[in-house]
């Protein structure tokens, strides 16, 4: 095991991610090997992942219907967050084709059809051997379960004693329920529940499990709870043969806040040590946490890290004294020491013992010296005494042979060969070292500045670990899933009696060049894209987030980070944008649409805005048009449906003073409204070819003298004039006496326009035209085109769907460097998150989403 096997490993990490279709979790151990570790911490990112997809600071009552014999408890406080965090992580998608993923989402597909609509608690529990359960509680709704489509179904009523317990069978999976008070309590296994009946329900949970969840942050999508004194027999039939990882040695209980995001993974939290049981994070007991300095003298080509340090040499020495039962306190000669540090490259170790004073350590070592060589102006020494680095500092070392030495400033280096030895002095010298690397600054970014613990890696470091414990299976999977572009890291920070804990996984890039574009996330539906993705602002951060509807009808918002932030259902399909709306004037922004059939405001978490949830009877509604005639948030909404025209105030009361209420042709497109020089000016185009041109109140402003064959372009406000095409490709032009200009384009009928106030866009075939500038493209399936104002410059964007490539153009005909890229649909672009560098948004495959950043 590359010799950190000495010490507590770290642990095995469950996360269940409760999905439409599936369930997902993460397990990860970390544990000490027969009670103690040697120099070793192990991170244990096991992939054991399901592909599923849940303000108050009160412990849920749903703890007390966990048994006392869980292992790892889950408490998922939103569901959709928790969902889109785990099935759109990278990192879990790379591990998701492992032996121990497969297993255990077997295990857990039986959940598939539940919809909790409140806080849930998933936990796992041994029954038998190496035998765990799952075991799920949340409170009662009449459409938790979701059993629409099944084809194999079947519940059964079995009586328990004073209860029932319902049995299901769903395609071929077994699992039961029990109801109990407002709560319902789901197991793989009926003994557990049989067990609640029993005992009448739940008992008191322990103080220490309270405590940690009472400190969790609600405001992530789940907190996790490893107790560590249950949790021996999740490693059991991953290790090889005789190997004895144990967990129970590092600490109590573990409580972990969840953050993964599209490129990292995240576990935040602290655990409590009993001072009276032997514990590994006790060893930090009133040390303060120092800088890491083991990186700065690391070669640049180390696999990994791992660093101790204690402001007082001392004070560790009393806490090792106790850990180690030990009648007498350790000498003082080391009592310079603050920073115990191990670092491992490819086969090799070396341990560095940081100082502050090099003077004592340095007499102790002359007498052990037999013989010394001379390398690049240092000198490597050997040593006569082996053990003795186990000896002073065990368990934080073990079963290392200090052979040779060097000194590099104040730090000493051992190693058990020279070459190792050899290397390190020459990438010092060099500057070429470990806190240089992608690794370590990535790794850094989401880590606290100080630490009694710090274990920082790349995947390589990862599996010299893990090969020496776990199974050929396990190493098989891990050698199979590329991580090569992920750091690893883990921290453990002393503070006042307990002892925050840090573990990240975090994908990183190269350096990413000027002038280049480059995928930042993707993200993956529930169901097939049925509208184009679009940027909206959020009000909190002034970034934008981004809105689209799925084939079920079901609207996600989802952040700058690629996570879904929630799914509302609709009874509609969305027509045309999304526009937002300021309805109280308080700088808070609601999203405002038409389905076929409703009218609707949302907020930014969704929620319906009232009396903005209006139903029509009947369907067929055009997309909404909002009017803010002044700029002052006065707004007017206008709902279309057929030939009947409804003006709506911010109130949601039909404006009475406009009069244009019916029309004698049903209207098409969108309303629009135009602004120029104090002049209102609304637009409506009618299936009879009419254009209407009306004032606020609904009076003819302009008439227009003759019908149009209207394309299935809208009208816009270019150079002062109302333009349009028809449906043979001749441009019409109308100005502010009613005047038309016409212009023929020698257009195809399928042809699209946009335009700006000062440019027009148009998409004849695969020729694109901007103003008087032409470019003929690659044969294919065009978008109508979208002429983007941003930073006060044009940008021209058009898609070819048959080819699923995306050009992008500036006003002035240039393509936009490394364009074209891949996408299938109209994008949208913007300034996501306030960089300078703009994002667009488009369509990936059929169920997903990808975001672009240009640089």
């Amino acid at each position: 095991m590359c010799e950190i096997e000495d010490r507590h490993r770290l642990i095995l990490i469950w996360q269940a991610n409760l999905q439409f279709h599936e369930l997902r979790l993460i397990i990860k151990n970390m544990g000490d090997k027969a009670y103690h570790m040697n120099s070793k911490i192990l991170f244990l990112f096991l992939s054991v992942l399901f592909s599923c997809t849940h303000e108050k600071n009160a412990i849920s009552p749903l703890l007390n219907y966990i048994p006392k014999n869980a292992s790892v408890i889950i408490r998922i406080n939103d569901d959709s967050s928790f969902k889109s965090e785990l099935k759109n992580n990278d990192f879990i998608h790379q591990i998701s084709k492992s032996g121990v993923y497969r297993d255990i989402f077997e295990k857990t597909k039986s959940l598939e059809h539940l919809q909790p609509k409140s806080e849930s608690i998933l936990a796992f529990l041994e029954l038998g051997k190496e035998s765990f359960e799952l075991f799920y509680a949340t409170s009662y709704n009449p459409d938790l379960f979701q059993l629409e489509g099944v084809q194999e179904k079947s519940v059964e009523t079995l009586g328990y004693e004073s209860g029932s317990i319902d049995k299901y069978i769903i395609d071929g999976l077994q699992f039961f329920s029990i109801q109990m008070d407002d709560k319902i309590i789901i197991c793989t296994s009926q003994i557990p529940l049989e067990n609640l009946i029993r005992n009448r329900g739940g008992s008191q949970p322990d103080p220490k499990l309270e405590k940690l969840l009472k400190a969790a942050n609600r405001g992530k999508s789940a907190n996790i709870i490893i107790h560590n004194k249950n949790s021996n027999p999740l490693l059991g039939s991953l290790l090889k043969t005789g190997r004895k990882m144990e967990v129970s040695g590092l600490t109590d209980f573990i409580g972990l806040d969840l953050d993964a995001g599209q490129s990292h993974l995240k576990l935040s939290g602290a655990t409590m040590a009993n001072d009276s049981i032997k514990n590994f994070v006790s060893l930090f007991r009133d040390t303060d946490p120092l800088n890491n300095r083991t990186a700065l003298i690391a070669p640049i080509n180390a696999d990994a890290v791992l660093s101790y340090t204690f402001k007082e040499y001392g004070i560790f020495a009393k806490n090792q004294q106790r850990y180690l039962d030990r009648s007498i306190i350790m000498d003082t000669l080391f009592n310079s020491v603050e920073e115990i540090g191990h670092i491992y490259m490819n086969n090799s170790k070396a341990i560095v013992l940081n100082t502050y004073s090099s003077q004592h350590l340095l007499g102790f070592l002359n007498g052990l010296a037999k013989n010394s060589i001379d390398y690049q102006g240092n000198e490597i020494i050997e040593l006569s005494e082996l053990l003795f680095l186990d000896n002073y500092f065990n368990p934080l070392i073990k079963n290392f042979e200090s052979k040779y030495y060097t000194i590099l400033e104040n730090a000493f280096v051992f190693s058990n060969d020279t070459e190792t030895l050899q290397t390190i002095i020459t990438n010092f010298k060099n500057g070429a070292t470990f806190d240089k690397t992608t690794v370590f600054k990535t790794a850094m970014e989401l880590l606290a500045d100080e630490s009694n613990a710090l274990f920082i890696s790349n995947a390589d470091g990862i599996g010299h670990i893990l090969n020496d414990d776990f199974s050929d299976s396990v190493m098989g999977d891990f050698k199979n899933s590329d991580l090569s572009k992920y750091a690893f890291a883990f921290q453990i920070v002393s503070d006042a009696g307990f002892y925050h804990m840090n573990l990240v996984i975090q994908k990183f890039e190269k350096e990413i060049k000027s002038n280049t574009t480059s995928p930042l996330f993707s993200v993956q539906l529930d169901a097939e894209i049925a509208t184009d993705p679009q940027f909206v602002t959020n009000h909190r951060t002034g970034k934008k987030e981004i809105v689209v509807q799925d084939r079920e009808n079901n609207l996600y918002l989802i952040s700058t980070e690629g996570k879904v932030l929630w799914k509302k259902p609709l009874n509609g399909r969305i027509q045309g944008r999304i526009q937002q709306v300021d309805i109280f004037k308080n700088g808070r922004l609601q999203m405002a649409f038409t389905t076929d059939h409703q009218f609707l405001i949302v907020d930014r978490n969704g929620e319906e805005v009232k009396p903005f949830n209006k139903t029509f009877e009947g369907a067929d509604l055009n997309p909404l048009g909002v009017f803010d005639y002044d700029q002052k948030k006065e707004y007017r909404f206008v709902v279309v449906q057929g030939n009947k025209i409804l003006m709506y105030d911010k109130k949601g009361e039909i404006v009475k003073g406009f009069t244009y209420t019916t029309s004698e042709n049903p209207v098409i497109g969108t309303p629009k409204h135009f602004r120029n020089e104090k002049m209102d000016y609304l637009v409506l185009q009618e299936e009879s070819g009419d254009l209407k041109i009306l004032d606020r109140v609904g009076n003819t402003r302009i008439k227009v003298g003759e019908k149009i064959d209207f394309s299935e372009n809208e009208v816009y406000f270019y150079n002062e004039k109302f333009t349009l095409t028809d449906a043979k490709g001749v441009l019409h032009q109308i100005d502010e006496s009613g005047k038309i200009t016409k212009t023929n384009l020698n257009l195809n009928k399928d042809h699209g326009i946009d335009a700006t106030t000062k440019a027009l866009v148009v998409m004849n075939g695969n020729i694109l035209q901007i103003k008087d500038i032409k470019v003929d493209l690659d044969p294919g399936l065009y978008t109508k085109p979208k002429a983007f104002l941003l930073n006060n410059k044009i940008y021209v964007a058009v898609t070819d769907l048959q080819n699923q490539k995306i050009y992008l153009f500036d006003s002035n005909g240039a393509p936009i460097p490394n364009f074209p890229v891949f996408g299938n649909s109209i994008i949208d672009l913007d300034d996501m998150d306030n960089d300078g560098k703009l994002e667009l948004v488009v369509k990936d495959m059929d169920n997903s989403l990808l975001v672009y950043t240009l640089y």
